[in-house]
């Protein structure tokens, strides 16, 4: 499968990035300011530059590529601007308020503030229609599907203007024949609209997850189709010979079809991918726990990943509504190198969460923005080059940002635009650490145990003192950092989650064979669609976990199993399994009490053919490769010190920077504090230590 080139997009708030590796794993990078409006315009200036670059035309390089991968923000915009297709719902009568009722109590952080709002429903009152239909608990149907009531609804969805259906009954997971009608009746009526149906995209327990994961993926479904075709079309027109990838929001690769069909699965595309990317640049290291941060123009993003193993979320509140599906964890703040800086009514110096994005961006940029940002402070504190930024492609006016900080933080607070710009700095470096203990002390890991993996353009700025408040004395910072959710897009293979539930208790033989059929069943699913995707049986791996929970316990909790079948002689090793995750979640396991299965799942992969990992070369001593000196500010006195700069780009493998120092790459400004020293490694990463005390 594998040509000359692969080709890596990542579509972030202010930057879209672009990651091109040849088969000798040489990796160049670019980066082009995002366009919202139009994504595809984005991608279009991006190849621009590679054309540039490499003197090919677009057409050849697109037609050189094997995989041309695309991770995307149109998803997650959406759902945050509520900006989704005009959407029904067809639901069992009775149940057409649930996704409104949400269990009857707010998210957590919230459930007990009174003044907190309601999220507003993708589905309106008026477009939520029940229908005539029961089916038990048991999977018996009491009570037959009225397809007069799913008629009147689709002529109700004609007229008001809808675009996109999702279907949800009660119990239709154990009985799915009363969505598999409704949903031939809605393609019969409205065979325009997009078609969402629950039991076949989230085949689990829980009527509410389920309507509302149905309901999420109805509303982005137009979006999504219409982002893939354009896409899709685009690359076809340059010639592209293997159909785009997309990144989901768990951890794998799809074809454009399935994210149209899965849209849900697009929300968290763009971070989704730095798990992979982290583990690919701490793997020389031997290093297996990483947290790995990626801090772009809007967003800062965390993920964790403990002996070699991501968290993945499940039947989680994400931006106000619950989405089954599994989806890499990921902690994301406002915290970018665009986080506005404010005074609050109490006259305190805050940081974001609103960003200058892409338009009209900071103050510095010179296109229209006034507010300070972090971008504005770095450039007033002396780490960003005053020539500007991405190789001088994207000029600064130190001056505005001055000016910015001065009228808005500065002149309000009685200091010197300097300290003020130390403060803006600190604060940010705050927001991301709580970020970071979120993701790692709360959930009972010590952040000292890992290596800090810096991610995205702006990060580098930024990670010495991040890693230096945590208490973490070592980071990986690549040469790639500023694209790696795009590296880790062309790394990564297709990945497919297939459900289904089970309610079945651990303890006879008929659990046992009923539990086989049915992950039997949803991996030739997952077989199927792979070879039709072109993978051959020897590409294709699966992996099997069943949510499991003691009898009268009300939540679930996933374990992750072997693929043995499960018999007398292999039930012990998923029961101790279970015993053991409980007992690593809740601190106490119940050895006693009975298993109850709730739902299993098995994640199918394809695996892709991955790039060689290039080498660097010795290059130039840091004497020579030093630039001058730049006055820079690493305390909260305001006073400037000479620090020296070197050109990144020149510097070889074994190159070391004693701190305080900027080191320049082309994408991304490395601050090194006081106190720390960087050594450039063969493998193209800096590895940032800090100084025995």
């Amino acid at each position: 499968m594998r040509t000359e080139y692969r080709l890596g997009i990542d579509a972030g708030g202010t930057f879209t990035d672009f990651v091109l590796a040849d088969k000798s794993g040489k990796v160049k990078l670019y980066k082009a300011l995002s366009t919202p409006a139009d994504p595809t315009l984005a991608i279009k200036n991006g190849l621009a530059l590679m054309s540039e670059d490499t003197g090919m035309s677009a057409e050849e390089i697109v037609s050189k590529c094997d995989l041309c991968i695309n991770g995307t923000t149109v998803g997650l915009n959406a759902l945050i601007q509520h900006k989704g297709g005009k959407t029904g719902l067809i639901c069992t009568k009775g149940h057409e308020d649930s996704i409104e009722i949400r269990l009857g109590h707010k998210e957590d952080g919230y459930r007990y503030d009174p003044e907190y709002p309601p999220a507003v429903m993708l589905v309106p009152r008026y477009l939520r229609c029940g229908v005539d239909e029961r089916v038990l608990s048991n999977g018996d149907v009491r009570t037959p599907m009225n397809e007069d009531d799913v008629r009147a609804a689709c002529e109700l969805f004609l007229k008001e203007g809808v675009e996109t259906v999702a279907i949800s009954f009660v119990w239709s997971v154990l009985e799915p024949s009363h969505e598999r009608r409704a949903a031939e009746i809605v393609r019969e009526m409205m065979p325009d609209a997009i078609l969402t149906v629950g039991s076949e995209l989230y085949p689990q327990v829980r009527e509410y997850t389920r309507t509302s994961t149905a309901v999420t993926n109805a509303y982005l479904a137009p979006i999504m189709k219409k982002y893939v075709d354009a896409v899709d079309a685009y690359f076809r027109k340059l010639g592209a010979r293997y159909p785009v990838r997309y990144f989901q929001s768990n951890g794998g690769l799809a074809i454009g079809q399935a994210m149209t069909d899965r849209s849900v699965y697009a929300i968290n595309s763009g971070p989704a991918s730095a798990p992979t990317a982290g583990l690919a640049v701490a793997a020389p290291f031997k290093e297996k726990n990483v947290i790995t941060c990626d801090m772009g123009g809007t967003s800062f993003d965390i993920t964790l990943t403990k002996g070699g193993v991501t968290n993945l979320n499940k039947n989680i509140d994400f931006l106000r509504y619950r989405i089954g599906v599994p989806m890499i964890q990921v902690e994301t703040l406002g915290a970018g190198g665009g986080s506005i800086g404010w005074i609050d009514e109490m006259g305190l110096l805050q940081m974001g969460p609103q960003s200058a994005g892409a338009d009209p961006g900071p103050a510095c940029y010179d296109q229209g923005g006034e507010h300070p940002t972090v971008s504005d402070a770095n450039l007033v504190l002396g780490y960003l080059n005053p020539d500007g930024l991405v190789g001088g492609r994207l000029p600064l006016d130190a001056k505005k940002a001055r000016q910015a900080i001065k009228t808005h933080v500065a002149d309000p607070l009685g200091i010197s635009p300097e300290k003020a710009a130390y403060g803006m700095y600190t604060i940010v470096n705050n927001n991301m650490v709580n970020g970071i203990r979120r993701v790692s002390v709360e959930r009972g890991y010590d952040p000292r145990d890992f290596v800090l993996v810096g991610a995205g353009g702006a990060t580098a700025a930024h990670i010495t003192a991040i890693a230096e408040e945590m208490g973490i004395g070592t980071i990986i910072l690549p040469k790639l950092a500023s694209g790696l959710c795009a590296y880790g897009q062309i790394i990564s293979d297709v990945k497919y989650n297939y459900m289904a539930t089970a309610p079945l208790r651990l303890d006879n033989a008929k659990a046992y064979a009923q539990i086989n059929k049915l992950y039997k069943q949803i991996e030739k699913q997952g077989r199927d669609h792979l070879k039709k995707d072109g993978f051959k049986a020897g590409q294709i791996r699966a992996e099997r976990s069943i949510e499991m929970r003691y009898v009268g316990q009300v939540h679930e909790c996933t374990v992750e199993i072997g693929n043995f079948e499960i018999n007398s002689k292999t039930v012990d090793q998923v029961i101790e399994a279970f015993h053991a995750r409980h007992e690593q979640l809740y601190t106490y396991s119940e050895r006693h009490n009975t298993i109850e299965v709730v739902n299993i799942e098995s994640t199918l992969y394809g695996a892709v053919d991955k790039p060689k990992q290039a080498k660097i070369g010795k290059g130039a001593s840091p004497d020579k490769a030093m630039k001058g000196h730049r006055k820079a500010i690493f305390d909260a006195s305001g006073k400037a010190g000479k620090t020296p700069v070197y050109d990144g780009g020149m510097l070889g493998a074994g190159a070391t920077i004693k701190g305080p120092a900027v080191i320049e790459e082309e994408t991304t400004t490395i601050v090194v504090i006081p106190g720390w020293s960087a050594k450039l490694d063969a493998s193209g990463s800096y590895v940032i230590t800090r100084k025995k005390r």
